[in-house]
């Protein structure tokens, strides 16, 4: 009994948020966790390296793992576990417990794996896309590619989580995620991603036209197979998710045309920029937990960078504007009003790189939140004033 005590103490995997459960479903928790089937016991010496907390609660699932075991034993169990229990929230369970999520639950649980509110953001950016380009607004086409766009994006935030598992549950901003708290199972999670993104792809293809195909699938590609897997590896992560984000608005583009010509890549442009001073003020008040969970940002590693970057960044969305009227997609005015908008980021972005705190990090990340929808809705309307 003790023998399969033990072996079933082995199958216990990395900390979660509140839980602990059987995370070594997941094949990055391998990697994450060294040695954890060769013994317990170098198992809890690497919890007890990593992270105090885990190891409580990882004592009481092997205490209950052993009572278990026991369960036909006169003994009772441990006392031990009954003091240790109380880590656990009682709501918690594992994934083994949580296979069938109840229909009532599934919107719910479905729209915090794929990110419902930030993939809304990423799809406005591909129906401005489309609406700047230059063919007639045709509302079946846009409507189709905004639901293939969706799909794509939803699939490459699926993949995102269950690649990230046993690093979203040591930060607090992700420990609520459905993997985390265990609602729903690995192999669950990666069939939402491969679904969605055989929809959306598909649709793409077969609806729109083989461009718009291609950018979504190398978006989901790039998302979780470059980008997610860099935050842990170089601080050029940043550089490589606002790629990312760039292609959206190519995909819109794509659509309406069928190519992408110069005037494509300025709302690209655009957005490619703005990541950075959205992006890296957002890192700098959360570096604490990306350093916890090993999280290669350019707010942890090169903090300098991090300011410079959001400044120079800022700075580039005034040219890139012009390039607007320009390349003929607005009339000029557009020109005097992006300066002004884009004017009062670069102002905030100035103060965050002079003087870098949590208060000048907020004041720029929220301006960045507003910044963007107003570019977008300049662009449309001066375009439509041509």
């Amino acid at each position: 009994m003790l023998h399969t005590a033990r072996y079933r103490l082995c199958t216990l995997a990395v900390p979660a948020s509140r839980h602990v459960s059987s995370l070594i479903q997941a094949p990055v928790a391998r990697h994450l966790v060294p040695n954890l089937s060769q013994s317990p016991v170098k198992t809890l010496q690497w919890l007890t390296r990593s992270n105090q907390a885990s190891l409580r609660r990882f004592t009481t699932a092997a205490c209950r793992c052993q009572h278990t075991t026991n369960s036909d034993a006169a003994s009772p169990p441990p006392s031990s576990s009954e003091t240790a229990s109380q880590v656990f929230d009682s709501n918690t369970q594992s994934w083994e417990d949580q296979r069938k999520i109840p229909m009532k639950e599934l919107p719910n649980t479905y729209s915090r794996l794929t990110k419902l509110r930030l993939s809304g953001l990423v799809v406005l950016t591909m129906m401005n896309g489309y609406a700047l380009a230059p063919v007639p607004f045709d509302w079946a086409t846009f409507g189709v590619a905004s639901l293939g766009t969706a799909l794509c994006v939803a699939s490459a935030n699926s993949f995102n989580q269950w690649i990230e598992v046993p690093y979203d549950s040591q930060m607090s901003r992700t420990m609520a995620r459905p993997l985390v708290k265990g609602e729903m199972s690995p192999f669950h999670a990666f069939s939402v991603g491969v679904t969605t993104g055989a929809l959306g792809v598909g649709i793409l293809a077969t609806m729109v036209n083989p461009l718009v195909a291609a950018l979504g699938f190398g978006n989901i590609l790039l998302y979780a197979g470059a980008y997610t897997p860099m935050k842990r590896l170089s601080i050029y992560n940043t550089w490589v998710g606002s790629l990312v984000g760039a292609i959206p608005p190519l995909m819109g583009w794509a659509t309406g045309t069928g190519t992408l010509d110069p005037a494509a890549f300025v709302l690209a442009g655009i957005l490619f920029a703005w990541q950075f001073p959205h992006f890296n003020a957002l890192s700098w008040k959360l570096r604490p937990d990306y350093s916890k969970a090993g999280y290669r940002m350019m707010s942890v590693i090169e903090p300098q960078l991090c300011k410079s970057v959001a400044l120079r960044y800022s700075a580039a969305m005034i040219p890139i504007c012009l390039a607007a009227p320009a390349l003929g997609i607005t009339d000029w005015t557009f020109a005097l009003d992006s300066t002004a908008v884009n004017g009062f980021m670069l102002y905030k972005a100035f103060q965050f790189y002079r003087d870098a705190n949590e208060v000048t990090a907020r004041k720029l990340f929220l301006t960045s939140l507003w910044n963007l929808p107003a570019i977008m809705a300049l662009l449309t309307v001066h375009h439509y004033m041509l």
